[in-house]
């Protein structure tokens, strides 16, 4: 028996005063915290926890769904439940390397790109990028992965003027990211973050419930004061946090 599986006849008390899903959560959530059942475990299937405890699947459902919407498990749609990883960082005060962070953290980083090519601006990046509606710009989406787990979809435009080179390349060694941190100087940095539901293709590409919420990251860069890239940054909430830690002078600045 791993020691994931759930003892033989195990029930749930039906004299205890909190709802059924509760004690279901109560149960995974204790193994979590006293660390019986750690990051990356696999977590018992709806199916195994129905014919266990001899509850119904959708009580079950709804425990599971629960503690992932709280971050201590992730649900990967076809592939199964797991203990959550303590949910990385990012900071708003810089252009973070995603695949620098989490290789820090001694877990395996890969990308897939989706596409790279060039497309006409549409009113709303014209706006963004100081642009005229229909001029060319580069567009490139991706996915970045943690321990094969999605983390971040990146929906990225690129002025060809600023990296006239973007949209050729394959970006088999780096990043898009990377790239225009090697080949344009960063002089400015906006940060927005909201809260969203992804569309449908978001969350299959995040392997993620649509009601489930996104952190979303809206960042462009200047250069010379002109915007060299526009990209939003989609991460479920429950995988992944954003946020800051810096001094603040006398001034209050």
């Amino acid at each position: 028996m791993s020691k994931n599986s759930i003892a033989p006849g195990h029930r749930l008390p039906k004299s205890a005063p909190s709802a059924l899903y509760q004690q279901v959560r109560n149960y995974i959530d204790d193994k979590i915290t006293s660390k019986e059942w750690v990051a990356g475990d696999r977590v018992p299937s709806e199916h195994e926890l129905v014919a266990q405890f001899g509850i119904s699947r959708m009580t079950v459902n709804r425990a599971l769904r629960e503690l992932a919407e709280e971050g201590r498990v992730v649900r990967v749609a076809g592939v199964g439940t797991f203990v959550a990883e303590e949910r990385p960082q990012s900071t708003l005060l810089q252009i973070a390397n995603i695949a620098e962070d989490i290789r820090q953290r001694g877990h395996r980083y890969r990308c897939k790109i989706l596409s790279v090519e060039l497309v006409p601006a549409t009113p709303e990046v014209a706006s963004a990028m100081g642009l005229h509606t229909g001029q060319q710009v580069a567009h490139s989406r991706c996915i970045h992965f943690e321990n094969d787990v999605p983390v971040q979809f990146e929906d990225r435009f690129v002025n060809p003027r600023m990296a006239p080179d973007f949209a050729s390349q394959t970006f088999a060694a780096e990043t898009p990211a990377a790239y225009l941190l090697r080949a344009v100087p960063v002089q400015e940095i906006e940060h927005v973050v909201e809260a969203t539901l992804p569309n449908k293709r978001q969350a299959a590409l995040l392997q993620m419930e649509e009601t489930q919420p996104c952190l979303v990251l809206f960042r462009r860069t200047w250069t010379d004061q002109t915007v060299v890239t526009m990209v939003r940054c989609y991460h479920p909430a429950n995988r992944y946090r954003l946020g800051s830690r810096f001094p603040v002078n006398g001034a209050g600045r």
